[in-house]
């Protein structure tokens, strides 16, 4: 009987050649969607946003401002130096403009802010997250020294330690003798809760502690320094930041564990900022860039 004859060789060899080429082309020859390498740049215009309370650029220093721009502080007492510095470099720079400052305390200066009575708060701490979280960003603009005050006429003429400062601002010592003066009381002049300055102090020296409560312990009713210098006697001790007080003929800073204010390595430091609602405005953009600048930086420290 007669058999059927397949298909040729030929086909076999073919298809071989055809399903080879294309496996070579599927696993090797392919190449796989363009990926985006992780940490490279997102398409422009889709960058994430800085989360609010950082401070993301907020403009670079001006060239020039609208005349009649106007612009209005409040805040930290340690900061009214700063304040005025740049207030007078930024109007002779850009004549025409207007900037009004006003020291009420670092709190005050954010309830202004968010009551929108004005354009920027000056402020002696960071943020607490309740006020990012109501859409405010800090801007740091200096690194400031808290200094440890004593009148001129006070018998006690050596330093302190960091842990006797402490103690003493905790009310735990409570005489000169304690830390080598002479025995007399110690009478502490505290600045109020409201005070930048007094938050600062209280994260660098007590830890985060409570001051003391003790009778010896007397809280200003109000944020001043120039109060606080006078009420300091001949057995008083305060805390001031160190641009205020490093001219005075008055009082005499306390070297802290052998460091005195105006050191590299002095302990008590501290980030000085201004805040705005976001999102900024032109006249908060040109003086937070301008206080930024190295024009701006100059004018800051003009005559420290």
């Amino acid at each position: 009987m007669a058999q059927k004859s397949g298909p040729p060789p030929i086909l076999f060899i073919l298809l071989f050649l055809l399903l080879a080429g294309g496996g070579y082309w599927f696993f090797v020859m392919r190449k796989p969607a363009a990926q985006t390498p992780v940490g490279t740049a997102p398409v422009p215009g889709t960058a994430a946003q800085p989360s609010v309370g950082t401070a993301p650029v907020v403009g670079t220093a001006p060239t020039s401002v609208p005349a009649g721009t106007t612009l209005r502080i409040d805040g930290a007492t340690s900061m009214v130096t700063i304040n005025e510095n740049l207030k007078r470099g930024f109007q002779a720079q850009f004549p025409g403009s207007n900037v009004t400052t006003n020291a009420g305390g670092s709190d005050r200066g954010i309830q202004d802010l968010l009551a929108g009575n004005v354009d920027l708060a000056a402020i002696s701490r960071p943020l607490t997250a309740q006020e990012q979280s109501q859409g405010l960003v800090a801007v740091p603009i200096a690194t400031d020294q808290i200094a440890v005050v004593v009148g001129k006429t006070n018998p006690f003429s050596g330093g302190l330690t960091n842990t006797q400062v402490a103690d003493i601002f905790q009310g735990k010592i409570n005489n000169w003798s304690a830390v080598g003066g002479a025995a007399a009381p110690i009478q502490v002049i505290n600045r109020p809760a409201v005070s930048g300055t007094n938050k600062s102090f209280q994260e660098l020296v007590l830890k985060g502690a409570n001051f003391g409560t003790t009778p010896n312990i007397t809280t200003l009713p109000r944020d001043e320094t120039t109060g606080l210098l006078r009420a300091l006697g001949n057995n008083g001790i305060g805390y001031a930041t160190y641009a205020q007080v490093a001219n005075q003929q008055t009082v005499r800073v306390v070297a802290i564990d052998g460091v005195t204010p105006g050191t590299a390595n002095y302990p008590y430091q501290r980030t000085l900022f201004y805040v705005y609602k976001n999102p900024p405005t032109p006249a908060v953009q040109a003086f937070t860039g301008y206080a930024t600048s190295p024009q701006g930086q100059q004018a800051m420290f003009a005559g420290n």
